[in-house]
């Protein structure tokens, strides 16, 4: 398995992968905010959350990307249209998933069943992150496909 590929370019694809996310926020086409949904879990002040957030986001993608390259190395190549096929996958679980269930685990993010009396600063991301806009699984999947096609490229299998 490529190990130093794995933590140079598992770095460098998942550090594209939240810019994409952010800039997808920052100019309007989703509301999700990646680094404040997972830096709320540690902290409830905004600012720290998403610093903190954005290096809890880098520590779960290298953990994907020592997936994609255990994939690579089981298959015996790495490709970019292998590359976006795990990505493909890795988005569906994301947005099935991981995302829907993170309710449960952020203490500041409320419940789908929590009704009006939640007083969580964040709202329940729904099904495929729906809640935080309607472009909200095509900008996932995007990003997603490009951090696959870019371990496919980068990494040797």
């Amino acid at each position: 398995m490529d190990w130093a590929g794995w933590v140079v370019f598992g770095f460098i694809a998942t550090a594209s992968l939240t810019g994409v996310m952010i800039g997808a926020q920052m100019v309007g086409f989703t509301r999700l905010d990646l680094p404040l949904m997972l830096g709320t879990v540690v902290t409830e002040d905004p600012d720290r959350a998403r610093v903190s957030g954005f290096f809890i986001h880098l520590g779960i993608g290298q953990g994907f990307a020592l997936g994609y390259a255990a994939a690579f190395t089981l298959l015996g190549r790495a490709t970019w249209w292998l590359g976006g096929l795990l990505g493909v996958v890795h988005v569906a679980v994301a947005l099935t998933v991981l995302v829907p269930l993170f309710a449960g685990v952020n203490p500041n993010m409320a419940s789908p069943r929590a009704g009006r009396s939640s007083t969580a600063a964040l709202e329940p991301p729904g099904p495929f992150g729906l809640n935080y806009g309607s472009q909200t699984p095509a900008v996932a999947i995007l990003a997603h496909v490009l951090y696959g096609i870019a371990l496919g490229i980068l990494l040797h299998a």
